[in-house]
């Protein structure tokens, strides 16, 4: 009994291959065929011999080129069936290493083909929901909401929430539309996020670690990690995942309401210390020799810097609670780095390093609390000494930036790599070799960040590794903020407040 041959069924993305190799082996013949018969035609009308070699190898010369540029202008002429077949290869769901085709792409927009591909994907997105059965969506959705540990929420194109199940953080409003309850940093939220995806992708995802849906210091606060997928043009265009990782993250914020109690409780001690120095310095001055000297100075950089940690400390209290609320008022930045001077060049000096500050005598005058200011000028001026090398410079300078004054600290230090850059301003963070070289508690330039975002500012780095590393923030020019704070009694809150109050998700962070 013979037996059937079951023939494999057809797969969307084989037809691009196919056809393009029929299409070059037609071309190809069509052109052979075509030379052949001109040149035929001159030695049948007697214009050139047949034996006539030049005649030969002309004729080849020019079927080759010939062949060679037909080629060309038929894949130029083939691309938008390529890129038509890659998005059906792709909304059928058959695996392929092929990246889909972009609708937003710009040359899909001057050659109008973008209309095409849109409706492509629109179409496959409806015909599925079609066809979607009902039953076994009810099943998973009854299945999902039962889940505890792990929530799902799904967003329309619309971005409004479609379904969350019982352990999303959602809530409703007065309206009684649901809204997520996520505290995403400023400038990596989901929206800045999905704007990107709309503008550029047509499939992306990305995971947001140590999520809060509340505040430290609200009951039943819960930390999440967070993934999206965004597939555009889909019925349920996103998708979050959201693993709750409270038990495991909620510690080190604890942790810093301890940190923060010790801290407080050592600030009197460290100030009577620091004005019995200060004393015995004075009193001492003339009946002291220079190594002794040397040794009184010391005592005072570090008073001072363990002073600076303490106020860093509780600072990142206040702040994760947004209670770091400052009153601006109208000062120079020359004359709020004057309060440290001396005790940053004192740094340099006992580390051997260089230190060179340059502030343009006509610099505009800024909107600044000059407590914090000259805190984060400590900050940053002291971890430039710290990831120095021996002898080496620390510049600072001010110049004018739009609105803003934008303030540089740079060293010819050790330098970051990528990975250590994109974590610098989460508190407690410190790189595996800076633990080891370096003292410190990771919180300086979280600190820094809000306050120069309590300012209503920006603070960024850049860095390269064994070259140094360049942190540079920005504080808004008087002038241009002055009726907002007489508005708000000299508050902050007119910088960084937004039309609800204060945002959620973090809205005093850029970073």
């Amino acid at each position: 009994m013979a037996v059937e041959k079951v023939k494999k069924p057809a797969m969307v993305r084989e037809y691009w291959p196919r056809y393009r190799k029929r299409a070059v082996a037609l071309t190809i013949v069509m052109q052979i065929a075509a030379t052949f018969a001109i040149g035929g035609a001159l030695i049948v009308g007697g214009v050139v011999p047949l034996t006539s070699i030049a005649f030969w190898i002309t004729l080849f010369a020019v079927l080759a080129a010939s062949i060679g540029l037909n080629i060309v202008l038929l894949f130029q002429l083939m691309t938008p069936l390529k890129d038509l077949t890659s998005a059906l290869t792709h909304i059928s769901g058959e695996p392929t290493l092929v990246t889909p085709p972009n609708p937003n792409a710009k040359h899909f927009e001057r050659d109008g083909f973008k209309p095409l591909l849109q409706l492509v994907y629109e179409l496959a997105s409806k015909e599925g929901t079609v066809e979607a059965p009902q039953k076994p969506e009810i099943e998973l959705a009854d299945a999902v909401n039962e889940m505890k540990a792990v929530g799902f929420i799904v967003l329309g194109d619309d971005r409004k929430v479609v379904f969350a199940n019982a352990a999303a953080p959602v809530h409703e409003d007065t309206n009684g539309e649901k809204v997520i309850d996520l505290l995403f940093e400023k400038e990596d939220t989901l929206t800045t996020w999905l704007d990107a995806c709309e503008e550029n992708a047509v499939h992306a995802e990305k995971t947001w670690r140590r999520i809060a849906d509340k505040i430290i210091g609200e009951e039943n606060r819960k930390i999440y990690d967070v993934n999206a997928s965004y597939q555009k043009g889909s019925s349920a265009e996103v998708i979050l995942t959201l693993l709750e990782r409270t038990s495991e993250y909620q510690p080190e914020d604890d942790s810093l309401d301890f940190i923060a109690f010790a801290a407080h409780e050592l600030r009197g001690p460290i100030t009577v210390i620091r004005g019995y120095l200060d004393v015995l310095s004075d009193e001492l001055d003339e009946t002291l020799d220079m190594d002794q000297k040397e040794l009184i100075n010391r005592l005072v950089v570090s008073a001072n810097r363990l002073s600076s940690y303490v106020n860093n400390i509780l600072n990142a209290s206040r702040y994760d609670r947004r209670h770091l609320k400052v009153h601006l008022s109208e000062d120079s930045i020359a004359e709020i780095y004057d309060t440290i001077n001396d005790d940053m060049q004192l740094r340099a000096s006992a580390q051997n390093r260089l230190l060179s500050v340059h502030f343009p005598s006509d610099l505009p005058t800024v909107a600044a609390n000059r407590g914090s200011l000259s805190e984060v000028f400590g900050n940053l001026i002291d971890n430039a000494i710290k990831y120095s090398n021996e002898g080496g410079s620390v510049n600072v300078t001010a110049t004018v930036d739009g609105d803003f004054i934008k303030v540089s600290v740079e060293d010819h230090g050790i330098g970051m790599p990528g990975n250590v850059v994109s974590n610098l301003f989460h508190k407690f963070y410190r790189s595996h070799r800076s633990r080891e070289t370096v003292a410190g508690t990771g919180i300086g330039l979280y600190i820094s960040k809000a306050i120069i975002e309590s300012h209503g500012g920006t603070m960024s780095v850049r860095s390269e590794e064994g070259k140094g590393s360049t942190f540079e923030f920005t504080v808004p020019i008087y002038s241009t903020v002055a009726e907002k704070l007489k508005a708000s009694d000299n508050s902050n809150e007119g910088l960084i407040e937004h039309g609800e109050g204060w945002i959620k998700n973090h809205a005093m962070f850029r970073g």
